[in-house]
């Protein structure tokens, strides 16, 4: 490959051929300032205008239909031999080239330069010299608020280029415009009266990203004017990618919810969401490939039970997807399971178990907790046995998850795939009945995790609730679970508002109920259950009943004939606890049997009276970052240490304790794995007309009428059309993760030596010196820089940068930037800290 050798400020450099100057220039550190100018896009220079855009409403024509792209002209350099100035973003670099970044001259002209971009946003915070800290409201200096910069302010590329080039005197002051401000349109705001037109955002939008929904044309005064081609984003092809905030240098475009500090979090929103933090946009795009096994392998990275959790998961993911501020979210949740339903175990090939460590973990309950617990102590090299109280692995899974809802065939090929590594499983062995946690110490464990899961029912203090025809939500799917010939009565009435409650109603219809009705304290907006389980029970027919709570239970002859319910008119008090309020409204319904599903409770008879573990309302108290309980070496999670909650929050919380056991057995606690090696994803999405109300796909289900009499899953899945086109809606927020940026400009000041002073005029002025950490130690006005500054060389052994400003009012900027530094550290001149000694 061709190589040039140039010298950029006395550095000697060698680059491939075709490189620019400043291309060079950043390769080696060398800061040169620009705005139009970014490391993801082509030339500003190079742009193409169109024929008109909107800025909201206002339709703007091109009135130079023959001009392209303008530059900021804010990278020039000398090059030696040449006399203009040439613009480092442009050149490419030659054999020989001598180069100057800064001089007198070069500093002149990026001011001047500088000059025209700030005419046209607003500046009077750049000048101000208490800038640094400032909040802009209240305004010391009384500057109007339509004047004052943006809320960016501080974090805003524009303000640290021009404090890095310096504004001119001459710099008029801006004039207030009143372009369109939108706020009404998905994920950012535009504000185009902050807009500098440095046309960043077309290319990116253009070039980038393939899309072209913004463009630029110039106005009857040649400036650039920037804006959608319609009316709104939707109707100019905007896939709401959100690179042109990435790249805008200002406020002009600023996003809605990313919080600062939270970038990377809150832009992909639906892996922060995400308990086990799988990576949903690296598979959802594998998907809108074609790559259904390669999908797979992303999730396995994450979770041991991709099958499951494409069907049960609570899919917090979702309700954080930014799709869904577009028009709908994305069905992730779907889309996990297509990708689990076609996986050919492509994720094989990377999966590995370390060599064995010669340590033993006992892992008690085979639940989503212990069995990912498991599974990662397992690959970690560690012995592992799973104990079991019932018969079969799974837990909740298996014993409170239908099977219309969680096919036992699916259940069965995750939780072989855990065992297929060498787990031990020992089944219908309980603790506290069978064997005790000491007696796992003494047989040589050196580690236990609890995972014993909450499968209790609940019981509420009710008349007659212990009857025959009373039955715990929890205990009667269990038993249906279990294969028990369970035949109910016509009229069943479930209370309770979650899940659970309408898993037990539309099970009561598939063992012999006729009439199902469900009740709650919860009015129906606030009911716990997912709005799809409710919509699911009405069409096979259930009643729901929302805020109305058990009062008495009817019987006669020990047979439940019917309950009363009262009106619930609040369920939680102020400060937010459970104190459900009743009115006088009375209403009984009549019934065989009912089905209280109350929520769950953990079984901790095995602790008997065992202080050493803490319990909190029934639940096991851990630490909240290892999972470890008050017994060394003993660990719990899941639904036993938190409230009941879902499959994928018990998953998460394996993980953490497999991670923290880990460490404690003297691993490195890293339990994540790559299955599908991935590069940086290609930034090009293409145009999609049409692509921001394109709906969300919606999964087959098994007709109402085929689902009563049968256990049959009701959700069929996506076909393999349905799942790319569903796959296409992501909006791929990722993507902006993987973009450059400018580099922010070096420290201030130049290095305090003789070369470096010669470069300064005799001239009045402003110098401060600063030492190697950047902190200043001294701000001294003189009618002479240069003479003053030689004589601090020679005194002042702690300088090592030092800044200057030519000013002949130099005893004002003196007291001025005096000012701003005690204003800057909170000191008060005249005080005891030692600055009469500075200044």
């Amino acid at each position: 490959m061709d190589t040039v050798n140039l010298t950029i400020d006395d550095q000697l450099l060698q680059v491939t051929a075709g490189t620019t100057i400043l291309e060079a220039a950043r390769g080696a550190s060398i800061y040169i300032p620009t705005l139009c100018y970014h490391p993801d896009l082509p030339p500003a220079r190079d742009s193409r205008a169109v024929q008109a855009v909107f800025q909201g409403h206002l339709k703007v024509e091109n009135a130079m239909p023959t001009a392209s792209g303008s530059v900021c002209g804010l990278c020039i350099v000398a090059v030696a031999g040449q006399n203009d100035l040439v613009g480092a973003c442009a050149t490419l670099a030659a054999e020989g080239m001598v180069i100057t970044t800064d001089n007198e001259r070069i500093r002149a002209k990026r001011q001047e330069n500088l000059l025209p971009i700030l005419t046209r946003h607003r500046h009077a915070c750049l000048t101000c010299v208490q800038q640094d800290g400032c909040s802009r409201t209240p305004c010391s200096a009384n500057v109007p608020e339509n004047e004052r910069c943006c809320p960016l302010f501080g974090h805003c590329e524009l303000r640290s280029v021009a404090n890095y080039i310096g504004i001119s005197d001459f710099t008029p002051r801006w004039i207030p415009t009143d372009f369109a401000v939108i706020k009404n349109q998905p994920l950012f705001e535009k504000d185009y009266n902050l807009c500098i037109g440095c046309t960043r955002c077309v290319r990116a939008c253009r070039e980038l990203r393939g899309i072209e929904a913004l463009g630029f044309v110039f106005d009857g005064q040649g400036r650039v004017q920037v804006g959608s081609l319609a009316e709104t984003l939707a109707d100019s092809g905007c896939k709401f990618c959100t690179a042109c905030v990435e790249v805008c240098p200002t406020g002009a475009l600023v996003d809605k919810s990313v919080r600062a500090g939270n970038k990377a979090e809150d832009l992909v929103a639906c892996t922060a969401a995400c308990p086990a933090g799988i990576d949903v946009p690296g598979y959802i795009r594998l998907i809108a490939a074609g790559k259904r096994d390669e999908a797979h392998a992303v999730i396995r990275e994450k979770v041991p039970f991709p099958g499951v959790l494409g069907r049960i998961c609570i899919h917090p993911c979702e309700d954080a997807c930014r799709r869904g501020e577009v028009n709908e979210p994305l069905s992730i949740c779907a889309l996990k399971r297509y990708a689990a339903d076609g996986e050919k175990g492509f994720w094989k090939n990377e999966t590995r178990v370390a060599a064995d460590t010669g340590r033993k973990v006992a892992v008690v309950g085979a639940g989503p907790a212990g069995l990912t617990a498991a599974f990662y102590l397992r690959k970690k090299g560690h012995a592992v046995t799973v104990f079991e109280s019932r018969c079969q692995a799974g837990g909740m899974m298996r014993y409170g998850i239908p099977s219309y809802r969680l096919p036992r065939a699916v259940l069965a090929k995750d939780i072989q795939a855990i065992f297929d590594l060498g787990i031990e499983f020992r089944s219908s062995r309980q603790l506290g009945r069978d064997f005790t946690l000491d007696q796992l110490g003494n047989e040589g464990y050196d580690a236990v995790f609890l995972g014993v899961g909450a499968q209790l029912s609940r019981r509420i203090a009710l008349e007659d609730c212990d009857l025959p025809d009373v039955m715990g939500g929890i205990d009667f799917l269990g038993r249906v679970a279990e294969g028990a010939d369970v035949r109910l009565k016509d009229n069943v009435l479930v209370i309770g508002g979650g899940n659970v409650a309408i898993d037990a109603a539309l099970t009561a219809l598939r063992c012999g109920a006729t009439d199902v009705s469900v009740a709650c304290l919860e009015c129906q907006e606030e009911m716990p259950a997912s709005p799809w389980a409710i919509q699911r029970a009405v069409a096979e027919g259930v009643k729901i009943m929302p805020s109305w709570g058990p009062d008495k239970i009817l019987s006669r002859g020990g047979k439940v004939t019917g309950m009363d319910l009262a009106a619930c008119t609040c369920v939680f008090d102020e400060q937010g606890n459970f104190c459900p309020q009743f009115s006088e409204a009375k209403e009984c319904i009549l019934i065989d049997q009912v089905i209280l599903a109350l929520g769950q409770a953990a079984d901790l008879s095995f602790l008997k009276a065992d202080r050493r573990i803490a319990v909190d309302r029934g639940l096991i108290v851990v630490d909240q970052d290892t999972f470890a309980t008050g017994i060394p070496g003993v660990y719990a999670g899941g639904d036993v240490t938190r409230a009941p909650s879902a499959v994928i929050h018990a998953i998460a919380a394996g993980r953490k304790a497999a991670a923290a056991i880990d460490r404690s057995l003297g691993g490195t606690g890293e339990i994540d794995e790559i299955l599908f090696k991935r590069g940086v994803p290609d930034p090009f999405l293409g145009r999609d007309e049409g692509f921001a109300i394109w709906s969300r796909q919606k999964v087959p289900e098994l007709e109402v009428a085929a689902r009563k009499n049968s256990f049959d899953e009701i959700c069929l899945g996506y076909a393999d059309a349905q799942a790319v086109r569903e796959a296409r809606r992501c909006l791929q927020c990722d993507l902006r993760r993987h973009m450059g940026c400018n580099p922010v400009p070096p420290p201030n000041g130049l290095p305090f030596d003789e070369k470096h002073i010669q470069q300064v005029p005799e001239t009045e002025g402003v110098l401060q010196l600063f030492d190697e950490d950047h902190q200043i130690l001294a701000i001294k006005g003189t009618v002479n820089l240069r003479r003053e500054l030689s004589t601090q060389l020679d005194e002042n052994e702690k300088a090592a940068w030092f800044e200057f400003e030519e000013d002949k009012m130099y005893s004002r900027r003196e007291s001025e930037l005096i000012q701003k530094y005690l204003q800057a550290h909170g000191k008060m001149p005249g005080g005891d800290d030692g600055l009469n000694d500075l200044f």
